[in-house]
């Protein structure tokens, strides 16, 4: 997984009036759990653009003035309802040989041959997963290739496992598939109602021709009588 260097300076006060003062100086007050105690710092707004506009998962290394580095990925970020600045950001230290739970973004590749060719849809039923890994085995994303998909099949979490990693959800859990599109189920129901009105329209042809082949026979059965008589 891809790391991002974010720079920082150590919190003295962690106080709201502290607080306030540093979002004002254009900075994010941030926290680091996970080690023998918090670590409390700041760091410029714009140092985590990488990190939290983007599509990939990526792992963390904050650097301190002291010259410290904590390896860490971002557990929670808290934006402002309105202006949508960051307004606070939780990381949790990572240890090497110690597995961690991580959300990871499933990418699709391909084109579905039951999209392309058979007029069906492709539904997004899971667009992340959540992984546990050590850290240099978490994956920038997950890839979910749909180029063999025909009409109504599926890629499940089983087709994206691998042994490096384990995803946190039942192996049938559906990732993505191909669906049959409303256009699709419109022709085919009007297809059905066709046939069953040509179906009736022969049977109801087969009664009137049988009923006029009984009359024939009938009116000739009549004249038959009368000349005998």
């Amino acid at each position: 997984m891809k790391s991002i260097t974010i720079n920082g300076s150590k919190r003295e006060h962690v106080g709201k009036v502290a607080t306030k003062a540093l979002r004002n100086a254009g900075k994010v007050p941030c926290v680091i759990y996970g080690g023998e105690s918090p670590v409390h710092f700041s760091a410029e707004e714009l140092a985590f653009s990488k990190l939290v506009y983007t599509g990939d998962a990526h792992t963390v290394v904050v650097v301190l003035e002291d010259g410290t580095k904590i390896d860490a990925v971002m557990q929670d970020i808290q934006f402002h309802p309105v202006s949508d600045k960051i307004l606070h950001v939780d990381f949790f230290q990572l240890h090497p040989g110690k597995e961690i739970n991580m959300i990871i973004p499933v990418k699709v590749e391909g084109t579905a041959p039951g999209v392309k060719d058979q007029g069906g849809l492709l539904s997004r039923n899971k667009r992340k997963l959540t992984v546990r890994a050590i850290p240099k085995n978490l994956p920038d994303f997950l890839t979910a290739d749909i180029s063999k998909l025909k009409l109504n099949d599926s890629i499940t979490v089983a087709d994206l496992s691998e042994e490096t990693f384990k995803i946190l959800h039942p192996d049938t859990q559906v990732v993505c598939q191909v669906k049959m599109s409303r256009a699709s189920m419109s022709i085919d129901e009007g297809d059905d109602e066709e046939g069953e009105e040509g179906e009736v329209a022969e049977g109801a042809e087969g009664a009137e021709g049988a009923a006029k082949e009984s009359s024939s026979e009938g009116a000739e059965a009549g004249k038959e009588e009368a000349k005998s008589e």
